[in-house]
C-alpha cells in the first residue's frame, strides 16, 4: 500500500496513537439499551457492601446524603457511559475525569475497597485515546496509591489495587485490538472502492480502444462499399467489402465480451494486419512494417493498443494521405501526414498513456514541422542479468 493510502487509513503512523478511541460498528460504541442492565450486574459486588454501610448509619446526616450520592452518582455514570460516545472528545474527556475522580472520592469517603476505582479506569479506556488512557488512568492508580498509604490500608488493599491494574491493562490491549480491526475494517473498504474505480476505468479504457477503432473501421468500410456502388456499380467489390464489415462486428462482438470478462489479449501482429485493412479502405497510403519479430515479445501487447488507437485518430480526425509506422526493440512510432496543428490529448491517448505507465514505459506526441502527428511509445529496456561466470581453481605446483 502506499504510503499515503497508509496514512489516510490510519495505519503505520504516530497519529494512530492519538487517534480517538474504538467504536462500534454504527459508530456509536456500546449499546445504550443493553448496557444500563448489564451494569447492574457489574455494580451490585460494590453497591451491596456500601448500602449496607450507608443503611446502617444513624442519624442520617447530610454528609450521609452526600455520601449517598457519591455511591449511586458513580454507579449511574458507568451505566449511562455509552451516551457520551455520540459527543466530542472534550465531552468524553470531562466525562472520564468525572468518573476517576468520583472514583477516588468513593474511596476516600466510604472507605470502600480499591477495587471500585475498575469502574472510572475501564471507562476511560474507551473514551479516551490510548496515549491519555496511560497518563490519565496511570495517575488515578498512583492517587489511590496515596490514599491507601495515608489512611492506613494499603498493607491490606494493595492486592485489589493490582488487580484494578491488570484488569485495566487487559482492557486497555483489547482496545487497541478493536481500534486495529476497525483500522482494517476501514481499509477494506477502501481497497474495494480502488479496486471497483479501478476495473470501471480498465473496462472504460478497453471498451473505448475496442469499439473506437471497430466502430471507425466499420464505417470506413461502410462508406467504401457505398461508394462503390454509387461511382462504378462493382457489386462484387461492394459485396466484398460488406463481407468485411460482418467479419468486422462479429469480432469486435467477440472483442467486447472478452473485454467485459477481462480475458482478451492484443495481438501486435492481428492489430498491424488491422490497420493495414481499415487504412487501404479509407484510401490513405500505409507504409507499414511486415513483421513484427524485432520488437520485444512482453512489449507486443501495450504496443498493440498504441498502433490501435493511432490508426483510429488517424482514420477519424487527421485527413491524412499518408501514414508510417516504424518499429524497434521497445519502441513504436506512427507518423502521419494530416492537418493538425497542435496535440489535443483526448480520451484516447490519455488511457495509452495510463497502460503504458502502467509496464513502465512512455508516450509522447508531437505535432510534425509538414503537419500532421508523431506518436512515440517506448518502455525500458528491462536490466541485463549480470552474468556468473564460474572460476575454476587449478591445484598449485607443476604436474606430478
Amino acid at each position: 500500500m502506499a504510503e499515503s493510502e497508509s496514512h489516510k487509513f490510519g495505519l503505520g503512523n504516530r497519529e494512530t496513537w492519538w487517534a480517538d478511541p474504538p467504536r462500534g460498528r454504527d459508530g456509536g460504541g456500546p449499546d445504550k439499551v443493553r448496557w444500563p442492565v448489564f451494569s447492574i450486574v457489574f455494580t451490585l459486588p460494590f453497591l451491596i457492601p456500601i448500602t449496607k454501610s450507608l443503611l446502617a448509619t444513624h442519624p442520617v446526616t447530610p454528609t450521609v446524603v452526600v455520601l449517598w450520592v457519591l455511591v449511586y452518582g458513580y454507579a449511574a455514570s458507568y451505566a449511562f457511559f455509552p451516551m457520551v460516545f455520540d459527543h466530542g472528545r472534550p465531552a468524553r474527556f470531562t466525562y472520564g475525569i468525572g468518573m476517576l475522580v468520583l472514583g477516588l472520592t468513593v474511596v476516600t469517603a466510604v472507605h470502600a475497597n480499591p477495587f471500585v476505582m475498575l469502574y472510572g479506569t475501564a471507562v476511560m479506556v474507551f473514551l479516551v485515546a490510548p496515549v491519555w488512557v496511560v497518563v490519565l488512568d496511570g495517575a488515578a492508580l498512583v492517587v489511590a496509591s496515596g490514599i491507601l498509604l495515608l489512611t492506613g490500608r494499603f498493607a491490606n488493599d494493595y492486592g485489589d489495587l493490582i488487580t484494578v491494574a491488570s484488569v485495566t491493562l487487559a482492557m486497555f490491549f483489547m482496545s487497541s485490538l478493536i481500534r486495529a480491526v476497525r483500522h482494517l475494517e476501514q481499509a477494506n473498504k477502501e481497497i474495494a472502492t480502488l479496486a471497483v474505480a479501478n476495473e470501471r476505468e480498465r473496462l472504460a479504457r478497453d471498451l473505448h480502444d475496442l469499439l473506437g477503432h471497430s466502430l471507425t473501421t466499420i464505417t470506413v468500410k461502410a462508406g467504401l462499399a457505398r461508394r462503390v456502388l454509387e461511382s462504378a456499380g462493382d457489386i462484387p467489390r461492394a459485396v466484398e467489402e460488406i463481407r468485411e464489415v460482418e467479419s468486422l462486428t462479429r469480432s469486435a462482438l467477440s472483442d467486447v465480451r472478452a473485454t467485459v470478462s477481462a480475458n482478451r489479449e492484443v495481438s501486435l501482429s492481428v492489430e498491424l494486419v488491422g490497420a493495414r485493412a481499415a487504412l487501404r479502405a479509407a484510401e490513405i497510403d500505409a507504409d507499414l512494417p511486415h513483421a513484427v519479430d524485432n520488437v520485444r515479445p512482453e512489449f507486443q501487447n501495450p504496443f498493440g493498443y498504441v498502433l490501435r488507437e493511432a490508426v483510429t485518430n488517424v482514420l477519424r480526425h487527421s485527413g491524412a494521405k499518408r501514414v508510417r509506422v516504424r518499429l524497434g526493440g521497445n519502441w513504436l512510432e506512427v507518423e502521419d501526414d494530416g492537418r493538425a496543428t497542435e496535440v489535443v490529448q483526448g480520451n484516447g491517448l490519455r488511457g495509452l498513456g495510463e497502460r503504458l505507465e502502467a509496464v513502465g514505459g512512455t508516450l509522447r506526441t508531437s505535432v510534425r514541422s509538414g503537419g500532421g502527428l508523431l506518436v512515440r511509445a517506448e518502455i525500458p529496456q528491462p536490466e541485463p542479468r549480470a552474468a556468473t561466470s564460474a572460476v575454476r581453481a587449478e591445484p598449485a605446483g607443476g604436474l606430478a
